[in-house]
Parts: structure tokens; sequence; C-alpha cells
């Protein structure tokens, strides 16, 4: 039986598929936990209700390197390296150019 493992706790659902996604593209499975608990909050904020991710136990480094890339960003906007042009700190590449800042 394959073993999953909590790998991160994001602060609301909108960040917990926005890290997802990351990790989807790197081909890393992912499941949300608590994520269907924010019916019975009723109209309550949404940053009030955590969700964890959670990864295959095999998939942990690689996960965990995605997760570094995504907290290193965080607030921190940046300068593309070819084209000049601000980006924000959610940006993995740069907007206008499409350059990766991970390739200088």
């Amino acid at each position: 039986m394959e073993q999953w493992i909590n790998l991160y706790r994001a602060s609301h659902v909108l960040e917990a598929h926005a890290i997802k996604g990351a990790l989807e593209v790197e081909g890393i499975r992912v499941r949300l936990n608590g994520e269907g608990l924010g019916g019975a909050l009723g109209e309550l904020p949404v940053d009030l209700l955590q969700v964890t991710l959670m990864v295959p136990g095999e998939q942990r480094q690689k996960a965990s390197r995605v997760i570094e890339r995504y907290q290193k960003r965080q607030g921190n906007g940046w300068l593309c390296g070819r084209c000049g042009e601000e980006n924000g700190a959610n940006f993995e590449i740069c907007w206008r150019c499409g350059h990766d800042p991970e390739e200088e």
C-alpha cells in the first residue's frame, strides 16, 4: 500500500490549488486534505480553513524542491533578466517574454 505524507499546510484553498498545480506540472501526484470542509464553514473568510497537501512518500524530495521555490517567491516580485519586465511573486516565468529566471 502506498504511503502518502503531509507535505505542506496551505493557508487557504486558493493557495493549496496554486501549489497543487505547480506540483502536478512536475509530475507529482497530490491529494488535498481538508478542502471539503469549507462548505461546513458557511460564509466565513476563505483564509480561515487550512488545507494540507499530501504526496506519495517516494516523491517527497522532488515535491519539497517545488515548495522551496514557491516559498522563495512569496512576497517578492522579480525582474526578468531577459526583457527587464517586473513580474509579481506568483509568476514562475516572465509574463511578457516567457523567460524562466531559474535558467539564468
